[in-house]
């Protein structure tokens, strides 16, 4: 058996990053995927346009919405209006046309996807991985990316990521039209939901409508909040298609790297813990996956320890602050939406955040001291 170069499991944004970067190079690449199609993924769909640097293609082919102005709601009243900066700030993509679109970017660079590959055990051997699939398919490879999601068992496996896991609960809808929603405007509304919030997000002919829950186990009660949620955005109560999930979101600093294997987007725990931003570090973690493996596998190093490094300082810092924020914010919601949203500078810098031009970092100290000492 002559061993790929690389091998991904997963075909998502994250994981098809990385195969095309590393194709790209003029590595021999696998992806393995255990769908065998493209299908809806309970997304919000939301990511900064500063995500585009990390491909030398355009992305404008699966931007459905450019997002320029965001309401803050609490409970659905008192209302806060921030502006986003730039021409393209902010852009909304249908999850499973963008996973479509870069895997197919991939494959024109000479990676090969293999579909409905079900990976039931992964095991090394004199310096090789191999991985084995339900079906008895086996593929051995010098380097492996761990791209499954959130559901991903593998990272802990391999003691990548955190090993006791925060998961954020969320409701995803999708529905047919816009509803009362303006073009190029989002909506968050505060309070609805217990520990977290509601999102509405346009797209050319729908619109994606979420509710999280982003401290503890806490479930959210979702067909009750729908139930407000929906008709106040134009839509039937009990339309859309639903989708339940658990989402792993950022829970400290941990090793994302063990001998020629690392774990990217979701399977790594890079979502956001405080806006739930999940595309952008996916995006950011497959393009430093690919840099990282490409110099060991030329043998420019000696092992994958700098992408972990890398991680860490370009999305880990400012996430350590922006779960701290979180942690405060979602316990005390109502002083939070009036010292952190309401303040007049707040709109503008969670604009800035969202759009990627600043981080967690430059805001927390100020923002968990006020809302502290008001609580």
């Amino acid at each position: 058996m002559n061993p790929d170069d690389v091998l991904i499991i997963g075909a998502g944004a994250s994981g098809s990053t990385a195969a095309f970067h590393l194709a790209k190079e003029g590595f021999q690449v696998k992806i393995v995927d255990k769908s065998s199609d493209f299908f809806l993924k309970p997304c919000a769909g939301g990511m900064a346009a500063s995500v585009q640097k990390f491909f030398p293609f355009s992305l404008d082919p699966v931007i459905d919405e450019v997002i320029t102005k965001v309401n803050f709601t609490w409970c659905l009243s008192d209302q806060v209006i921030a502006e986003l900066p730039g021409d393209s700030p902010f852009w909304i993509v249908k999850r499973e046309k963008l996973d479509a679109y870069i895997s197919n970017r991939a494959a024109e660079q000479g990676a090969k996807l293999l579909t409905s590959f079900e990976v039931k055990e992964i095991y090394r051997k004199n310096n090789l991985w191999f991985v084995k699939s339900k079906d008895d398919r086996q593929i051995a490879s010098k380097c492996i990316v761990i791209a499954n999601g959130s559901s991903s068992s593998w990272s802990k496996k391999f003691n990548l990521g955190p090993q006791r896991l925060h998961y954020a609960s969320t409701t995803s809808v999708r529905l047919e039209g816009n509803g009362f929603l303006k073009k190029g405007t989002s909506i968050f509304d505060f309070g609805l939901v217990k520990y977290g919030f509601a999102w509405a997000f346009p797209l050319k002919d729908s619109v994606n409508v979420g509710v999280g829950s982003f401290i503890g186990s806490h479930s959210v009660e979702s067909e009750k909040i729908l139930t407000k949620l929906l008709p106040h955005l134009g839509f039937d109560p009990n339309g859309g298609l639903k989708q339940n999930s658990n989402l792993r979101v950022w829970n400290g600093h941990s090793k994302l790297h063990g001998e020629a294997v690392v774990a990217v987007g979701d399977a790594a725990s890079l979502c956001d813990p405080f806006l739930a931003e999940g595309l952008r570090p996916s995006i950011m973690s497959g393009y430093e996956a690919a840099i990282h493996i490409k110099d060991l596998l030329k043998g420019n190093s000696k092992d994958l320890s700098k992408y972990s490094e890398s991680m860490r300082i370009k999305w880990g810092n400012s996430m350590a602050w922006g779960r701290r924020i979180s942690q405060v914010f979602y316990r005390f919601p109502k002083v939070g939406y009036q010292l952190g949203i309401k303040r007049p500078t707040a709109p503008q810098r969670i604009a800035q955040i969202l759009s990627g031009e600043m981080g967690y970092g430059d805001i927390a100290q100020r923002v968990i001291k006020r809302l502290l000492l008001q609580k």
